[in-house]
């Protein structure tokens, strides 16, 4: 952080951002330099942010960047309406996807399903519309390769969602009824959860 600082103030980057830091590493951080935003995984089934480190970027005025706000393409019906490619990476390593879980997992979509059609919307413009009913202050970067996914998405914009709404939607997908772990074992050490950045040495 010492160094992005004097970056900034050499005038060479204008902001600086963090992604997939824990409470501790981001107040640290923010007390060497304001950090202006916080990239972390957020969507209907990874909201484990919620209790911690969004009111915590609230308190300290940092945006959040929300990526895979649709589940890893889940909520958009990757793995449930359409099939996965063979050999896939989330079929074969993650285990939101592998055959158990995501068995388990498919009714969070149907779920999800039967609340678009009384919305009027599709299933992935219903899952990130209540994520942009969270806070202004929440920005999603969903990702997709084709352009009929980019202009669903931006659909979403369109859809407005009551504080009613928002609670139906959250107790209809609820992330404790949610099957497997949101990281590939491989990764999992290397959560914002379990993992820090060490402090500074004198």
């Amino acid at each position: 952080m010492g160094e992005l600082k004097k970056l900034v103030d050499e005038g060479k980057i204008k902001y600086i951002g963090l992604s997939e830091a824990n409470a501790d590493t981001i107040r640290r951080a923010h007390a060497v330099h304001p950090i202006s935003a916080l990239q972390m995984e957020y969507s209907l089934w990874t909201r484990d942010i919620e209790d911690e480190i969004i009111p915590l970027c609230r308190e300290l005025g940092i945006g959040i960047v929300a990526y895979s706000p649709l589940g890893i393409g889940f909520f958009a019906g990757k793995a449930v309406v359409e099939k996965l490619p063979d050999g896939s990476f989330l079929g074969l390593s993650h285990p939101r996807f592998k055959e158990e879980n995501l068995e388990k997992n498919k009714f969070l979509y149907t779920r999800l399903a039967e609340l678009a059609t009384k919305h009027g919307c599709t299933p992935p413009q219903l899952a990130l519309a209540w994520l942009l009913h969270q806070g202004d202050d929440i920005c999603l970067i969903p990702g997709t390769t084709k352009v009929k996914n980019l202009d669903n998405n931006i659909g979403s914009l369109a859809v407005t969602l009551t504080k009613e709404d928002i609670k139906e939607i959250s107790d209809a997908v609820d992330a404790k009824e949610v099957s497997g772990s949101r990281e590939v074992p491989i990764l999992a050490k290397y959560s914002w959860r379990l993992a820090n950045t060490p402090p500074k040495l004198k």
